[in-house]
């Protein structure tokens, strides 16, 4: 599954989803995970609804996104768009989340997380 990360560099989960200028994305499996890309955002729209949605819609292929902060409204309309929003509350390192993430999957991942698993892969008709 795709899992982006809201970085500055790359290598730190270190912003905050509503001022992040990039997102880097990794492939993450049980066995496996490797960086895809980097998505560069910018914040044109002087609306905040109108950022926090082309945040979301520059992810929309992504399953979760770390962030070390997000606000309420933001993370509401990441589930509408079924990204599932995960706060750090502090700087951590990409390779750290990425290594805990496997070992969930490597067991028995949480409801949420199996939901997050099949993202774009089951019928519309029966996601609720």
């Amino acid at each position: 599954m795709k899992i982006a990360f809201t970085s500055s560099t790359g290598e730190m989960i270190d912003q905050h989803f509503g001022m992040t200028s990039a997102f880097t994305v990794w492939e993450v499996e049980a066995d496996k995970a490797e960086y895809l890309k980097t998505i560069a955002v910018e914040d044109n729209d002087s609306d905040e609804e109108d950022r926090i949605m082309s945040k979301a819609e520059a992810i929309a292929d992504c399953a979760i996104v770390y962030t070390v902060r997000i606000g309420g409204p933001a993370a509401a309309k990441l589930v509408a768009k079924k990204i599932h929003p995960m706060k750090t509350n502090e700087p951590v390192p990409v390779s750290d989340a990425v290594a805990r993430l496997q070992e969930v999957l490597q067991g028995n991942p949480p409801p949420w997380l199996r939901k997050a698993l099949n993202k774009g892969n089951t019928p519309s008709f029966l996601e609720d």
